[in-house]
């Protein structure tokens, strides 16, 4: 079926010729519904052949293979008027008694516009998007490739590259935290639903024995998305990652529910996420929380929900700015809660440019279990790779740099990476986490017992030279004397 890139472009050549869209942000939500309505069509094919009582949520018109399927069908002006008048307004009103398909499909299409303006074109992207068959396994895997370069295309679009976090970090964090097979996993602010994606394969791969394991996972995952491309962008993930109804994705603002009205049934077992951050929240959404913790910083409102949201036991990983870990005022409050109802047990502290080109804000991921107080912070400064001095969108972070943190995470020492900090030195220094590390190997700052440490050995090897020589010259004169 082509390369993937190049069936991207294709697509994205075409809607370039059409007035109506505009920018990368809109491409892609264009490209999303349709890919949508062709995947949930795929699955109804497959269903129909698996369920003689299959009946689809939607009215026949409007499957996928009824209007669109015949590349010679539907096209100009008869086209554009089916997909402005008839289909985003049923589906939009698509009533939600016709079962949880029903609301997903509603979902998807509230979020969604179609913005092309020429249904001959719309004809011409749709023949190409027909070219893939989502019920083959080789089709579903490259569409899988495809959706990592829409999301990359998305991080050169404006501020939409907010909600996508680098693979290897989402892999690192799914792999240390280790959600087990009947594990809730939650992220309260799933962006296009990276870590999600991480997260259903991860207990696929690990934990997953039979059909009913497969359900246990399904029903596992939860996620909510404020705005509304990037929650089309998760639900498609969702149902790309075999979850084909994804009712637990939500379209809405994790921070806009009262802190008291948060109960036992909302509580999971682990918590992933990459929280926006250097934004505001709309007036009034502080009143949500406690008087202690009231702010308009998202990233610490969220890191306030979320060590409410977790379980006794409960464990998280969340990517935070360097601003977090040193912020004094209400940030020393919520720090203090931190350590007092959690155990902080790991902090990551990533080089920068990990998030370019979106925001070359430091930051770092903060590990830890609910229902024990901290005692000590470990922490790990991870450097770039040999070579690299940066990283980009051509070269981004990548899972295998995360191996030494990964081999040192079960058997911890402290090496020129890795530093402990008792919680008192913490406390003391006012609940600052921004600790540098102490055992940085830098030829301009290297303590004076560590130089002359050097200095004796280099002596020691100069003397062992001085004799080899010696003794190869004695034995030279020696050998020349008896000639």
């Amino acid at each position: 079926m082509g390369n993937v890139s190049g069936i991207i472009k294709s697509i994205q050549d075409i809607m370039r010729k059409d007035v109506g869209v505009d920018g990368d942000a809109q491409r892609i939500g264009q490209l999303v519904w349709m890919f949508f309505l062709k995947i949930v069509d795929d699955r109804e094919a497959e269903q129909e052949l698996l369920d003689d009582d299959f009946q689809s949520p939607l009215p026949d018109r409007l499957r996928w293979c009824n209007w669109a399927k015949d590349s010679e069908g539907m096209t100009g002006d008869e086209l554009q008027t089916f997909v402005d008048t008839d289909l985003f307004p049923t589906l939009v009103d698509l009533p939600t008694t016709a079962g949880p398909q029903a609301v997903v499909i509603r979902n998807v299409f509230q979020d969604a516009y179609n913005y092309m303006k020429s249904g001959t074109l719309m004809r011409q992207v749709i023949n190409k998007i027909n070219e893939i068959d989502f019920n083959s396994t080789d089709d579903r895997h490259t569409f899988g490739n495809i959706y990592e370069q829409i999301l990359k295309d998305l991080q050169s679009a404006g501020n939409a590259g907010e909600f996508y976090t680098p693979r290897a970090v989402t892999q690192f964090m799914v792999d240390m935290v280790d959600p087990q097979l009947e594990d809730k996993v939650l992220d309260p602010a799933c962006g296009t639903g990276g870590f999600l994606a991480c997260a259903i394969k991860h207990k696929r791969d690990h934990y997953e024995k039979s059909a009913n394991d497969r359900k246990t996972i399904d029903g596992s995952i939860f996620g909510v998305e404020k705005k509304a491309l990037p929650h089309l962008l998760a639900t498609t993930n969702m149902i790309l990652h075999g979850i084909d109804v994804p009712t637990n994705i939500r379209h809405d603002n994790t921070l806009n529910k009262s802190f008291s009205d948060y109960g036992p049934k909302d509580r999971v077992e682990v918590i992933l996420t990459n929280p926006p951050f250097g934004g505001m929240e709309e007036d009034g959404i502080e009143n949500n929380f406690p008087a202690t913790f009231r702010t308009r910083e998202t990233a610490d409102l969220f890191l306030v929900l979320i060590i409410n949201l977790l379980k006794k036991d409960g464990r998280a990983a969340v990517v935070l700015p360097d601003g977090t870990l040193f912020g004094e005022g209400i940030k020393t409050r919520i720090k203090e809660k931190l350590l007092t109802e959690c155990n902080l047990h790991t902090i990551v502290r990533l080089p920068n440019g990990v998030f370019n080109p979106y925001t070359g804000i430091k930051t770092n991921i903060l590990f830890f279990d609910k229902g024990t107080k901290t005692e000590s912070v470990w922490y790990y400064e991870h450097s770039y790779p040999e070579g690299v001095k940066s990283y980009n969108k051509t070269k981004p972070m990548q899972i295998e740099e995360f191996e030494p943190e990964k081999a040192w995470w079960n058997n911890r020492t402290e090496n020129e990476f890795a530093w402990q900090v008792p919680v008192q030195q913490i406390i003391d220094n006012n609940y600052n986490l921004d600790i540098s590390n102490p055992n940085v190997v830098d030829a301009e700052h290297t303590p004076p017992s560590v130089l002359l440490k050097k200095f004796e050995k280099n002596q020691e090897a100069m003397m062992k030279t001085q004799d080899q020589l010696k003794a190869i010259l004695t034995e030279a004169l020696s050998n020349g004397g008896g000639a």
